[in-house]
């Protein structure tokens, strides 16, 4: 598979979710953090994409283990991004909270 169709499934991938947190947490961190991953970053967040919601979802809130230090690293930055999100009003650039 070309770069191009790679990444055209991995926004559907991340965009197409049942559970609407991950939906949202997915689409926005693919748009705004995955350009600044590296090549390891970038494949264990495919890998992620492709898992099922529930599973997906126990990871992200600590309620299951990461499988290993990569899968740990990458759930991390989708925490933070997470919590930066929510603590930035959209549209609002996050050097001007007050």
């Amino acid at each position: 598979m070309d770069a191009t169709a790679k990444m055209n499934r991995l926004r559907w991938r991340c965009a197409c979710r049942p559970l609407h947190e991950i939906d949202t947490l997915l689409g926005d961190f693919l748009e705004m953090d995955f350009p600044g991953l590296t090549p390891e970053q970038r494949e264990e967040f495919a890998v992620l994409a492709e898992m099922e919601d529930d599973a997906l979802w126990a990871i992200i809130a600590g309620r299951a283990p990461c499988r290993d230090a990569l899968q740990a690293e990458v759930v991390s930055l989708l925490r933070c991004a997470r919590i930066l999100r929510r603590a930035v009003p959209k549209g609002e650039p996050e050097g001007n909270k007050t």
